[in-house]
């Protein structure tokens, strides 16, 4: 019997590099071990520096790949860039989420849509974390903006690195093995986990397990974290090897959050 083939639809800022590597690399880990096969299909929405004015609008782009993506009937969308739905307010990933999500249904051809901010506050929820340590690419006001917005959400942020890199193609550039030292430098004592990195953009898979083994506790990504929750919504067994305590096989049957409602 053949595997089913599904079609994994990524809204990706025009400048995003990473999200196109990243996620698929950690669908191609989970062949190795499942059966099922993905492909990859993307749309586009302008942006070049990660400042708050470009990213709200950005963002108001979104509708229009969302029904792009629809119209080749994807099985579920991802949203990808957690600091352009986290400076639009608090608990807008569920709004976002809710509005591209009734797009694709308007469009016939309905699918899940899962935002990286969203998939990284219900992430933490599955491994129960409580608090967190995490590193961000971003200038210090957009990175407390993401502080806040966990905070907003239950979850405590112990200690916090900015790397204030403004060009988001420098952030894609950043590499990942800086990662390690910046993670030992965080107070990450009273963390229940560890974000190594809090963006789509700024590459982190290859540090993950290095880190997780040296801190002796959960880390993830907001690429990894994302990836997770497309594979609850599509219903499959969230599990990639080398992608870190969430996607170990540990949380591979974690219920998917319900949907916001469509109508």
């Amino acid at each position: 019997m053949t595997a089913r083939t599904y079609r994994i639809g990524q809204i990706v800022p025009s400048s995003n590099v990473t999200m196109e590597t990243e996620i698929p690399a950690i669908f191609r880990a989970r062949e190795t071990v499942a059966p099922e096969r993905f492909t990859f299909h993307s749309s586009r929405m302008r942006m070049k520096h990660v400042r708050k004015e470009e990213l709200a609008a950005m963002d108001a782009d979104s509708g229009r790949c969302a029904a792009e993506l629809s119209d080749a009937h994807v099985d579920v969308l991802g949203y990808a860039c957690l600091v352009a739905i986290m400076s639009l307010g608090h608990g807008y990933h569920r709004t976002s989420e809710s509005t591209l999500a009734r797009i694709t249904e308007e469009n016939d051809a309905p699918a899940p849509v899962v935002t990286s901010a969203g998939a990284l506050v219900n992430a933490l929820d599955v491994l129960g974390a409580k608090s967190i340590a995490v590193i961000c690419p971003y200038l210090k006001p957009l990175t407390e903006t993401v502080v806040d917005y966990i905070r907003d959400e239950g979850v405590e942020v112990t200690d916090y690195t900015a790397l204030e890199i403004p060009d988001n193609l420098e952030v894609a550039a950043h590499d990942p093995r800086e990662l390690v030292p910046l993670a030992r430098d965080l107070d990450h004592s009273g963390a229940d986990a560890v974000v190594l990195s809090a963006c789509v953009q700024m590459p982190s898979l290859a540090s993950i397990d290095i880190v997780e083994n040296e801190l002796g506790k959960p880390v993830l990504s907001a690429s990894i974290a994302t990836a997770h929750q497309m594979m609850r919504a599509l219903g499959l067994p969230a599990v990639a090897p080398g992608a870190g305590a969430l996607l170990s096989g540990r949380y591979a049957e974690s219920p998917y959050p319900v949907p916001p409602a469509v109508g």
